[in-house]
């Protein structure tokens, strides 16, 4: 076993991957030639390395504890000092010194110690000690190979640091690069606080279709595929509220799902095509609940995440400490155009408006979607600390309750920070006849050549018909608010294993 704790010499002659992993396979071969498994079926391990420091957190020096453990983990460090070795082993918890004295090891022990290499995976046995120098260690007698790694990983000094390999190689990444796991334990912490904080609010978490006979719920452009053995096309969803608002019919006055969703859109620094949301819907509720609880669940996700409020985006800090502020969209309009603007407003003069102010309406654009592309292109860029904007145009809100005397307007809000939309939420449009006019002059869009209009959904339309109660809902975009607690720039970086193109081949 050689030394590895020193970073490699600028002028050695490194050896190939390929010769690397040919001495390592050699290794394993040795161990099974003299009938040690190099793949055993399992490990009966009695204590992680994180709990053995808390438990003699107050050892001294060159001190026996008399307590027998059994440990395992991958190698990330050895040393060699004549017949005294020692290894870092490193487990979900934290990492810890192995000992290994040649008199102390068994047979078995010193010949996988000759075999081990960086980043196998090992099992230990021997009693809990510290060094003379106080570090915490395991003075070993048994040793077993759990696995062997055949390829090297990256080494401690440089990392893994070519980011198509850091995504396409995700489980390396997490080896090689301590922030890139910190960025996922931030993923994980968070969304199981929400999840928590749903539960004890008495939400009942579900599971809606993901393949659907048309994806609704959203206006974006889904992808396709096709079922063999019913002989049918479908979408993968864009987004489960239709489904989760059915279940509200049936008698479920709480659900939420944090669902995968499908867009066929742009990738970019804050686009994924696959991506993840909580939405919630709640019986007896309005666009107010909608945004009480998208504001506590942030909180909490930031709360149990980090222990903070407080984050840099950037070159901005952004403080999430409630309550934020609700502003009306027109309004909020009105303060940066200089003018006041409505969807009731002339076409021409709406087409104006935008032009003026640096955006390009497109054809088939109504005069509630230049008001959105005015708050969108305009507007938003500016936005920097928590801001829910209320009220938007109901032809771009085709499943929200309209304001009450304005059947332009919309009960809607989203989450606005540091020039993005985290979440979406309003008053769930309720009235049948209301929901299929309005999907009526989706069709008639899409029919246009409008991709990413919504689809007629008539049975969703039919279930209205059984009475949906006065509802508010909610979507929050996970992924955009773990890029803010774990203050990162990139969307890719917060989801596991990103959409990539397919790697060359040779």
């Amino acid at each position: 076993m050689t030394n590895e704790t020193d970073p490699p010499s600028e002028d050695a002659a490194a050896p190939t991957l390929d010769a690397l992993i040919a001495e390592r396979r050699r290794k394993r071969e040795t161990l099974a030639d003299q009938g040690i498994d190099p793949y055993p079926a399992r490990f009966d391990r009695t204590a992680l390395a994180a709990e053995l420091h808390d438990r003699h957190a107050d050892l001294e020096p060159d001190a026996r504890t008399g307590e027998r453990v059994r440990l395992a983990g991958r190698v990330t460090a050895v040393r060699r000092h004549g017949k005294l070795s020692f290894a870092t082993v490193a487990d979900t918890s934290g990492s810890i010194q192995l000992l290994l004295q040649a008199t102390s090891l068994s047979g078995q022990a010193a010949v996988v110690l000759e075999s081990v290499d960086l980043g196998d995976w090992i099992g230990a046995e021997g009693e809990v000690i510290t060094s003379r120098r106080g570090e915490l260690s395991v003075d070993t007698t048994e040793l077993w190979l759990l696995s062997k790694a055949l390829r090297p990983l990256p080494d401690k000094w440089h990392g893994l640091t070519e980011t198509d390999t850091r995504y396409r190689q995700r489980e390396v990444d997490l080896l090689a690069n301590p922030d890139s796991r910190r960025v996922f334990e931030i993923r994980f912490a968070a969304i199981a606080a929400m999840r928590r904080l749903m539960e004890s609010e008495h939400y009942v978490e579900v599971e809606t279709p993901i393949l659907q006979p048309q994806a609704g719920g959203a206006i974006a452009r889904p992808f396709f595929t096709h079922a063999n053995a019913l002989d049918i096309d479908l979408s993968l969803r864009i987004a489960p509220e239709l489904y989760l608002k059915r279940l509200v019919v049936g008698g479920f006055e709480r659900v939420f799902e944090i669902a995968r969703n499908f867009r066929n859109e742009g990738v970019s620094t804050r686009h994924s095509p696959e991506f993840t949301a909580l939405e919630a819907y709640r019986a007896l509720g309005d666009v107010t609940d909608g945004m009480e609880l998208t504001e506590a669940l942030v909180l909490a996700a930031a709360e149990a995440a980090t222990g903070r409020t407080v984050f840099a985006a950037g070159d901005v800090e952004i403080d999430l400490a409630g309550p934020w502020p609700r502003r009306q969209l027109l309004d909020l309009l009105e303060e940066r155009l200089g003018r006041r603007v409505h969807p009731t407003d002339p076409l021409e003069d709406l087409r104006a408006v935008c032009e003026e102010h640096g955006v390009t309406p497109l054809p088939g654009w109504g005069p509630g979607k230049l008001v959105f592309e005015l708050y969108d292109q305009v507007l938003l860029p500016g936005i920097v600390d928590p801001l829910f904007v209320v009220g938007f145009p109901v032809e771009v809100s085709p499943l929200a309750r309209h304001t009450a005397g304005d059947p332009t307007m919309a009960d809607r809000f989203e989450l606005c920070i540091v020039a993005k939309e985290f979440a979406n939420g309003y008053s769930e449009l309720n009235v049948p006849e209301e929901q299929a006019e309005r999907f009526e002059f989706s069709a008639a869009a899409k029919a246009g050549g409008d991709a990413e209009a919504h689809p007629a959904d008539q049975a969703f339309v039919r279930a209205l018909e059984y009475g949906l109660p006065p509802t508010a809902g909610i979507g929050i975009g996970i992924d955009r608010l773990i890029m803010l607690l774990a203050e990162v720039d990139a969307i890719r970086d917060v989801i596991l294993f990103p959409m990539l193109r397919p790697e060359a081949t040779n």
